[in-house]
């Protein structure tokens, strides 16, 4: 938030509403004082915050992944760049045999 808009923003208020006896003397300065005093929010400890929360679980499923293909079955080894090529020549078999 932009302090100094901020500041305007009271003091367009203040002006507008005359004060009365309620107020407390130099009440509008201890506000503004106040606001000065809050604390930026800083963009990288939020963000180093945020992933070393997310550490320990991309850590299990990275664990749990590497578990699961190590102890997969092997039945049907399979090379799936081999996979890959034959579904692409099958397009071109295709319209090989079949001439449009």
């Amino acid at each position: 938030m932009n302090l100094a808009e901020l500041q305007k923003k009271l003091v367009a208020a203040a002006r507008a509403n005359p004060p009365s006896d309620r107020v407390p003397y130099a009440f509008e300065k201890r506000i503004m004082a106040r606001l000065a005093l809050l604390p930026c929010p800083d963009a990288w400890a939020l963000w180093s915050r945020a992933l070393w929360r997310a550490v320990a679980p991309c850590v299990m499923i990275a664990l749990l992944l590497g578990l699961w293909a190590f102890f997969a079955p092997k039945g049907n080894p399979s090379d799936l760049s081999q996979d890959f090529e034959n579904t692409l020549l099958v397009a071109v078999d295709h319209a090989n045999n079949y001439p449009q």
